[in-house]
């Protein structure tokens, strides 16, 4: 079995989120109750991904191990690359490179939010194949805004687009995708786009001609969030705090993540407990250390 590590893509300058992000990487900025980076970080966690490589700016690279450190508290491995400009989203496999030689790799984009019963599966899915890549379908209001994948009448890629004019299809890719090792040689025999970067749309191109391209339609079961803008931001945060209220679970909590993917024994989960919680996240995590420890 290929080993499969994590790219977390927590750059840019966040200028749509002026003035938040004026001094503040927008990853670290709050989505309700928890910082953003902890969505897509505890989505890959969800899929079994013990090891990570966190790309961003080199000004915001102090700012994010602040607060994720090495990850040792949670059971994984966190390192930290940085991007020294705006390059593109397939840049990353050329700054992580040595991290990743001879592994399958998932790569999450920084603001995006995932949430769904069927999750853990859908990720499972993907990273059960050692060959090719998987990307993601999900039907948009309004496709112009996104890279859209084109389906055959048999489900199968026929074709991908940035931003099309004319609607083919309503099927945007969100920023979740699934290589193995060819990703990082796709990538280096890009020439940069017209905007100078690296289009992470031209490594799934690549893998769409050689045949080795699945894409996995998200149903209605799956929301699909950012974190791009103001709006985006209170959307985002409306929707997650009335998940959190209804069902009384919290979203995207490292801890309980790792506890319950095993990542960390009953001790190691007890040592992140604050023993006077005063705010509703340490409660919950209480909450859970003492129905755990009635059910023994």
């Amino acid at each position: 079995m290929k080993t499969w590590k994590g790219i977390i893509l927590a750059g840019g300058n966040g200028s749509r989120l002026f003035p938040l992000t004026h001094v503040v990487n927008k990853h670290l900025l709050p989505i309700y109750d928890k910082p953003m980076i902890y969505y897509p970080l505890t989505t890959l966690m969800l899929g079994g991904v013990r090891d990570y490589i966190v790309i961003s700016s080199p000004g915001a690279i102090e700012q994010i191990k602040a607060l994720l450190g090495d990850g040792s508290r949670w059971g994984i491995d966190i390192v930290f690359r940085a991007q020294e400009r705006a390059g593109g989203i397939a840049e990353c496999f050329g700054i992580a490179a040595n991290d990743i030689a001879g592994c399958n790799v998932a790569v999450a984009l920084g603001d995006n939010i995932f949430y769904g019963a069927g999750m853990p599966r859908l990720l499972s899915q993907a990273m059960s194949h050692e060959r090719g890549a998987t990307i993601f379908g999900y039907e948009v209001s309004d496709p112009s805004a996104y890279g859209v994948v084109i389906l055959d009448d048999n489900g199968k890629p026929v074709e991908i687009e940035e931003k099309p004019k004319v609607i083919r299809s309503r099927l945007a890719v969100p920023g979740l995708y699934f290589y193995d090792e060819d990703a990082v040689r796709f990538a280096r025999e890009l020439r940069p786009s017209a905007r100078g970067e690296l289009e992470i749309t031209d490594v799934n191109r690549r893998y769409l001609a050689a045949g080795n391209l699945r894409v996995t339609q998200f149903g209605r079961g799956v929301a699909w969030l950012d974190g791009g803008t103001h709006q985006d931001l209170y959307e985002a945060s409306q929707f997650i705090k009335v998940i959190e209220e209804r069902t009384g679970l919290k979203v995207a909590c490292p801890e309980e993540v790792a506890w319950r993917m095993k990542f960390i024994d009953d001790a190691a989960f007890e040592s992140l407990i604050d023993p006077n919680p005063v705010t509703d996240y340490q409660r919950y995590l209480r909450s859970i250390s003492e129905t755990s420890r009635r059910a023994r």
